[in-house]
């Protein structure tokens, strides 16, 4: 028997089997190998050139904040902590963009704030042609 005790003893098994425990823990370091070289097959790898007059790109965030006022329920939106509106926030963008910047955004939102709301804000950010974003959010306790 596996336990270590003989079945015509009728004893108690005081050893603890681990071949299952091993057998599952491969199993799962298999499926990690394999889930993990699927998410890294993204890149292109590349073998890229040096120069000394080459420097990075530096990233431009933009900090977007949506408020509704709870009294009031007056919607509001702030492009850098200044009260703004979607065109200037988009000519904003534009403006960075032509910059040749690579322009990124951190997006916040009132709770109170439609889900509507914010997709709306996350579109608008998208259709000016910024890909990398971000929420804003609180942690916990905090």
């Amino acid at each position: 028997m596996a336990g270590g005790a003989k079945s015509s003893d009728g004893g108690v098994i005081s050893d603890i089997n681990v071949t299952p425990l091993v057998d599952i823990m491969l199993c799962l370091l298999v499926i990690f190998m394999v889930t993990t070289s699927y998410v890294v097959a993204d890149s292109i790898k590349m073998d890229l050139p040096e120069a000394s007059t080459g420097g990075g790109t530096e990233p431009s965030t933009v900090m977007i904040a949506f408020t509704v006022d709870q009294a009031s329920g007056a919607r509001q939106l702030y492009l850098n902590g200044e009260k703004t509106d979607e065109p200037s926030l988009r000519a904003h963008i534009q403006g960075l963009k032509d910059d040749k910047k690579e322009v990124q955004a951190v997006i916040a939102a009132d709770k109170i704030a439609s889900h509507g709301e914010v997709i709306h804000i996350i579109d608008l950010v998208k259709q000016e042609g910024i890909l990398k974003f971000a929420l804003n959010i609180q942690s916990p306790g905090s």
